[in-house]
């Protein structure tokens, strides 16, 4: 076993974990944090995915020991006072259907944002593209990233002049977001 103190959603953990524990299942098991979600294991489907000193990483293909030291935000801890806009805008903007993904998409979602505040589509889907989802045919969650990133530069609705752009509202296109293996 293996000392480590992470700092998970501001609280600090002290524990021992075998050298091969993957930090997915450390916040689950350990921590408690149950809303990362173990999707696949290999790093393909990205409904892990956490912040790690601040940067997306897929859970999965982190080891604990690696996180050491270092500041884990999960799920739970985006949400601590109140919904992110992100999450605000996942569920405005219907950018969800099982909710299996969401996790690591809204996590994938809010580490575009930081570098990214005025996305394009074409953008938003490039910055998702690591993560799966197999209900929603992408067009809602690219709008509600859209929609967030314009509530948060203070603007309204989905785009550089404050109107959702019709590529945007149409839910008849279901673009495909390309999944690097």
């Amino acid at each position: 076993m293996t000392p480590i103190t992470v700092r998970v959603d501001g609280a600090a953990y002290t524990d021992d974990v075998e050298p091969r524990t993957l930090l997915v299942h450390y916040l689950r098991e350990q921590v408690g944090k149950v809303g990362t979600v173990v999707g696949c294991d290999t790093s393909n489907c990205g409904a892990c995915t956490v912040h790690l000193d601040g940067e997306a990483v897929k859970s999965c293909t982190v080891l604990a020991v690696q996180a050491d030291g270092c500041e884990v935000t999960t799920i739970e801890g985006v949400g601590q006072d109140g919904l992110h806009p992100v999450q605000k805008a996942f569920h405005e903007m219907h950018g969800l259907q099982c909710g299996f993904c969401t996790p690591g998409m809204i996590m994938a979602s809010i580490d575009l944002l930081e570098d990214n505040p005025d996305p394009s589509d074409d953008e938003v889907r490039e910055g998702i593209e690591g993560n799966l989802c197999r209900c929603t045919g992408y067009q809602n969650i690219v709008r509600a990233v859209r929609h967030a990133a314009a509530e948060m530069r203070g603007g309204g609705g989905g785009s550089r002049n404050g109107h959702v752009s019709p590529a945007v509202v149409d839910t008849a296109a279901a673009p495909h977001v390309a999944v690097q293996a």
